[in-house]
């Protein structure tokens, strides 16, 4: 294990201040869970569910938030370090933060958040 729950989430929560700023100040609506693995993929590392920000109606009120999972097992099983384990979580919340925004696959590795 290269990091505990706590210690997990605290490096997600260090992702996501390293966002741009316009990009976070464009976020509403959503939350960013830490998760230990995904059930039906575990080698996932993460995920995005919910309406893509650009496919949002001006009046998009009253619905749960969008949600972004971080998987905890997964991102441990291709990292080697803790340094490694912060890098790909910063590339994993900036992708799928990404997908939020309702940026394509190809424009997320042309940002470098592939």
């Amino acid at each position: 294990m290269l990091a505990t729950p706590e210690e997990f989430e605290e490096i997600i929560n260090d992702a996501l201040d390293e966002l741009p700023e316009s990009f976070a100040r464009a976020m509403d609506n959503l939350v960013v869970l830490a998760r230990d693995f995904n059930p039906d993929d575990p080698t996932m590392l993460g995920l995005f569910e919910g309406v893509p920000r650009t496919e949002q109606h001006a009046n998009h009120t009253g619905y749960l938030p969008e949600a972004i999972f971080i998987y905890k097992d997964a991102h441990e099983a291709v990292c080697g370090s803790v340094e490694e384990l912060r890098e790909q979580v910063r590339i994993t919340v900036f992708h799928e933060v990404g997908h939020y925004f309702g940026i394509d696959e190809e424009g997320l590795h042309a940002l470098g958040w592939g």
